[in-house]
């Protein structure tokens, strides 16, 4: 039996496989949904008959194939020296892992943990890789989500007190991170774009399709966007009553001047 490990972080963001195939000598383009295959010691592109692979992804996801915990750290430690977005990169809370085993004696097994397959096949890698990338990358945005709810939750206390202290930079950024979830869910994470090679491997498509449903990417993603659209309307209510409430503050100061000028105009009149 043969047997491979999976190991996937998540980014805080998006990760230009271009600029860094070109700072790491990478004579390569890269398409968006195509990840970067390194062999995780030497930085070089992983050939075919290496034990040990990382793939890197566009969206932030970065899965490690075979790596003991010393070269996962050891290459997460030297990655951000080609990859400035990754310089203050904290350290990586959302983590997936998973299994592959190649066994003619048994049956095609798609679980939660791991994969049984009788006989090898490349694309088996690049599915399972593909797959817990997204799945972590999704816990990374679910976990944001919660924190802006919490956030949207304080306003709304505020509000029923008669506060709304918010200002409009804050606004602005927490408009921005709800709609970052919707387009880093659909644009970066491709939740709903299938692999190239699952339409010509039936192999490669059924396990695609098995490890979605039971990762539950799609219904993810569309909780994440049921979320973000309450989300939305919310602070469009705290917009229009924070200029609601500027609005009424300059005509308050409007009148004010007014009534000063009239007083002054009243004082000369009444010294002449």
């Amino acid at each position: 039996m043969e047997l491979f490990t999976f190991k996937a972080f998540t980014f805080g963001g998006e990760l230009d496989l271009n600029r860094l195939a070109g700072k790491l000598g990478l004579n390569r383009k890269y398409r968006w949904e195509e990840p970067m295959k390194l062999n995780p010691v030497t930085f070089a592109l992983a050939a075919g008959s290496d034990q040990e692979q990382v793939y890197l992804y566009y969206f932030g996801g970065v899965v490690f194939l075979n790596c003991s915990a010393e070269i996962i750290t050891s290459f997460l430690g030297t990655l951000p020296r080609y990859a400035e977005s990754l310089k203050k990169q904290a350290q990586l809370p959302y983590q997936e892992e998973y299994r592959l085993e190649i066994d003619p004696t048994k049956k095609s097994l798609i679980a939660n943990e791991r994969t049984v397959m009788p006989a090898f096949n490349m694309a088996f890698m690049d599915i399972i890789c593909f797959v817990i990338a997204k799945s972590v990358a999704l816990e990374r945005i679910e976990e944001r989500i919660d924190v802006v709810f919490d956030e949207v939750e304080g306003l709304i206390s505020n509000l029923d007190k008669g506060k709304l202290e918010l200002p409009d930079r804050d606004m602005a950024r927490l408009a921005s991170s709800i709609l970052s979830f919707k387009f880093t869910s659909i644009a970066h994470i491709m939740v709903l774009d299938k692999p190239d090679i699952t339409w010509d491997n039936p192999e490669a498509d059924r396990l695609y399709t098995t490890m979605a449903a039971l990762f539950e990417l799609n219904q993810r993603y569309l909780e994440i966007k049921h979320k973000s659209e309450p989300l939305l309307d919310m602070t469009g209510v705290f917009t229009g009553l924070s200029h609601a409430r500027r609005a009424a503050r300059l005509e308050w100061i409007i009148i004010v001047l007014i009534a000063i000028e009239i007083v002054l105009y009243l004082l000369e009149m009444f010294r002449k």
